[in-house]
This record gives structure tokens, sequence and C-alpha cells, in this order.
């Protein structure tokens, strides 16, 4: 259970990032993972009223500030379209509805957590994620820095490009957490992820070395998901072991890559 003493609705991210770094206080997005914690905070940080739950197209782009629900990829019309609705396949299998209209892309993305299917979708499109503080990096990039001192995530940015996508993934129940996931897309280069490992997604760059250039076929593909398997490290917990998500990440894979064939 958390606990917290005091529960405050900045207007401004300026004004959350100074309670932020100021105080023994904590973003708490909407809520719905960081509740699970058995943790007391001095100040709970709610970001529902720093104008942050917007979603803005371009010709080029389309922003999504950090409170956006994931539901919305669902019902959002820009959102549901993009990538011909990649993002929208890959959010309604999460979890329970109820559940999406509560949790963030920012209390997904900023924490990084392991079991997160939005991440390991990301990973494959041109996404750039926004700091109020430290700026701007890739998704890929984020997911490796540590930070020197508090932040906010601000939104994304996600670019259009021409790209065929897959998101394939396996779970012991409709409503239960992905024991593992797969991400790919395919433009003028392959990008392979594979998240819930069950640590935070991250590429098969080895295998996307392989690949570059190549034409696609079941021979290469094969040999691809092979690759994979053995190139990402997978660890055992309570859902699946190592031996188990390797065995799987190959078997998904190959099916990700025909999909995009």
């Amino acid at each position: 259970m958390i606990k917290f003493k005091e529960y405050i609705k900045p207007k401004t991210i300026e004004d959350a990032y100074n309670l932020l770094t100021t105080k023994n206080a904590e973003i708490i997005g909407g809520g719905a993972f960081l509740r699970l914690s058995n943790r007391k905070i001095d100040v709970a940080i709610d970001l529902i009223d720093a104008n942050l739950n917007f979603t803005k197209e371009t010709n080029d782009s389309v922003e999504i500030g950090s409170m956006v629900v994931i539901s919305e990829f669902e019902e959002n019309p820009v959102l549901s379209k993009l990538y011909n609705g990649f993002l929208k396949n890959v959010s309604e299998t999460v979890l329970s509805f109820q559940m999406r209209n509560i949790i963030t892309v920012g209390g997904t993305l900023y924490p990084k957590y392991g079991f997160s299917d939005l991440i390991t979708a990301l990973l494959v499109l041109p996404t750039e994620v926004y700091l109020y503080k430290s700026g701007k990096f890739s998704v890929e990039d984020f997911l490796k820095i540590r930070l020197e001192h508090k932040d906010i995530l601000e939104k994304i940015v996600i670019k259009k490009e021409n790209l065929k996508t897959s998101f394939q993934y396996i779970r012991n129940s409709e409503y239960d957490f992905s024991i593992l996931n797969v991400a790919v897309s395919k433009g003028n280069e392959v990008k392979i992820a594979v998240g819930g490992r069950p640590a935070v997604a991250q590429l098969a760059y080895k295998t996307m070395q392989f690949l570059h250039g190549k034409d696609l076929n079941e021979e290469i593909i094969k040999e691809a998901a092979k690759m994979v398997s053995e190139e990402i490290p997978f660890a055992d917990d309570i859902k699946a072991s190592k031996e188990y998500r390797k065995k799987v990440c190959e078997a998904l894979v190959k099916r990700a890559l025909l999909e995009v064939m």
C-alpha cells in the first residue's frame, strides 16, 4: 500500500517540477502501478491539471502528452489510425478497459517498466521522449540513461514514416501482463524489440544488422528469429523461466517478421 501526507494538483509543469525537486515527492501518473508499491511519500503530485493531456497532429508527426491514457490509442481518431492502427492493436490488449482508462503514457514510460507492451511497440517506431529539464531523447536512448536528478516526462513525439509493423505477445490470461512481447517494424531497415524479458524492452542490434539490406524470405527469417533468441538476455521470474522465454522469443519473432515480409 502507498501512503502520502499531501496530495497536490499543480497547474503547470513548472510548479510540478519545483514540488518534485524540493520535497520528498513523487509523480503519481494515473496511479495504476505506483499504488501497488509499499511506500511512504510526503507529497503525491497529480499532473491532471498541468495541461499534459493532449494530442497534436502535424503533417509529419503526432505529439502525445504524458497524461494521455492508454485507452486513447483505441478511441482517439488520430492515435487509433497511426501506423495503420498498430498502437491501437497494442493498447487494446493491455489489461482491462477500466485499467487502460487509468494508465497514462508517462506513467508507463518514465518508470521503464519491464512488463510494458507500449514501450516495446514505441521502440520500433521513430519516437522521441521529451523531459521537462533533461531535454529530448529517442526512446532507445531514454531507456539506457540514468538521470542524475528527478524530471518529468512532458510528451512523446512519434514521427510518421512508411513502415510495416507487427506486435506479438504471450500471456497466461487475457488480463495478465505479457510473459514476453515482440514488436517489429520494416521500412528502409528492420527493427526488432523484445520486452517482458522480464526486464525493460530492448532492440536486437546484432540481428537488425544481420538483416540490413537483405530481402526477407522464410530462410532468412528463421535464422534471424534464432539469432534474436540468443542475442537478447532473459531471466526467470514467477511467470516463466529463462529457457521458456528464449523458446517463445524465437517463435514470436518469426511470426512478426513473416507478418511484415
